[in-house]
């Protein structure tokens, strides 16, 4: 394996189609502005480095990243790409993982906008994110204690697990199939809309008009805050524990409740049933 410790590199294509390459305390950045640097490389480790130019891990195989700083000007550092690992590392760059594989990300921060686009196998733990329409299109995702702020999370994907995780994000998991998520706080408006097959438990709900228009939705041992219109046009087999503000015209299923401030129903389609459930009885709701 060559190796190469505290240079600097700013040409196009530094090092380029490079195989069996470590590198240590280098610094991508300077006056030539080049971009691409390790474009199409194989078994590639970089350590604590510096990223300050564009497109660095394009079409890259077995790639490990540990305690670099991927900057603002590092766009679109990794895209294309399989078999990567990155761990403490900054990811600032906007679109700073698209259409890569067999990726795990760990005790990491990323302020990226599009991370994540059409990913496949991704494993995220112990790392913190701020981004707009997070890893939309992807699949197959194990995200365990993981911190996101953003807006339009997690569109579209399918076959995901969350543990453990804190979101406030706007619109998460709409369109998305085969989704579960455990022992999480999730806060923001219109969440999981036209979702098929998500199940939380153990989950704490936050924010405006949840869960309508829902397929093969499951709420287990849930609670919902500041939670109205929930439900609407949804097939959904829910318990909460918590009382919801309203319920709007759920579709089919059973929804228990301890309280319900409002259960709407002006669609005659609504055939989901709301169960009232104190300490001591249940009652069905008309």
């Amino acid at each position: 394996m060559k190796r190469i410790f505290r240079q600097t590199f700013d040409e196009e294509r530094a090092l380029y189609g490079s195989n069996d390459l470590f590198l240590s305390d280098c610094i991508f950045s300077g006056p030539a502005d080049g971009e691409s640097a390790l474009k199409e490389s194989s078994h590639i480790t970089v350590e604590n480095s510096l990223f300050n130019l564009r497109y660095p891990f394009w079409h890259d195989h077995d790639l490990n990243i540990t305690g670099c700083e991927l900057t603002e000007l590092c766009r679109a550092a990794l895209w294309y790409s399989s078999g990567i690992t990155i761990k403490g590392t900054k990811l600032h760059g906007i679109k700073g993982l698209r259409e890569c594989s067999d990726v795990s990300v760990s005790n990491s921060d990323i302020l990226s906008p599009e991370f994540g686009w059409s990913t496949r196998r991704i494993f995220m733990e112990d790392t913190k994110a701020v981004s707009e329409y997070f890893m939309m299109r992807s699949e197959d995702l194990t995200f365990r204690n993981v911190t996101l702020q953003g807006k339009y999370s997690f569109q579209y994907i399918k076959n995901a697990v969350f543990e453990n995780c804190t979101f406030e994000t706007k619109d998460a998991f709409w369109h998305g199939e085969n989704i579960t998520v455990r022992n999480s706080v999730i806060k923001g408006e219109y969440l999981a809309w036209y979702s098929n097959g998500l199940t939380l438990e153990n989950c704490k709900i936050i924010g405006t008009q949840p869960f309508c228009y829902c397929t093969n939705l499951k709420l287990i041992h849930c609670e919902m805050i500041d939670c109205d219109l929930a439900f609407e046009k949804s097939e959904v087999e829910a318990t909460v524990t918590t009382p919801i503000a309203s319920i709007k015209n759920p579709k089919s299923g059973i929804i228990q409740v301890p309280a319900v401030g409002e259960i709407i129903r002006d669609d005659p389609q609504s055939q989901g049933q709301v169960i009232i459930c104190s300490r001591h009885s249940c009652k069905i709701s008309i």
